[in-house]
């Protein structure tokens, strides 16, 4: 399995994870009680960081220099710098 791939699935798992508890709490708010109202809401506040770490990634300017290292891996060199002169 590629890094590429891996990232992917994680990304995925960790969206999926942040809409389901979001979803789940819009139902049933009635399912927090004072005993665990808590670690609900620190466990939805790390989605919510892993979730803007993800679009920042994929759509942010991560994606952009990726894109540039990709695009400068495939150019041909313009000065051959190993020719002697």
């Amino acid at each position: 399995m590629t890094v590429q791939v891996s990232q992917a699935i994680l990304a995925s798992l960790i969206v999926v994870g942040f809409f389901g508890c979001l979803i789940a709490l819009l139902i049933n708010p009635g399912t927090l009680s004072d005993l665990n109202r808590e670690p609900v809401m620190l466990m939805i506040g790390a989605l919510i960081a892993a979730f803007a770490g993800i679009v920042g990634y994929f759509f942010g300017s991560s994606a952009g220099s990726a894109r540039k290292t990709n695009l400068l891996a495939k150019a041909e060199p313009i000065i051959d710098l190993t020719d002697k002169v």
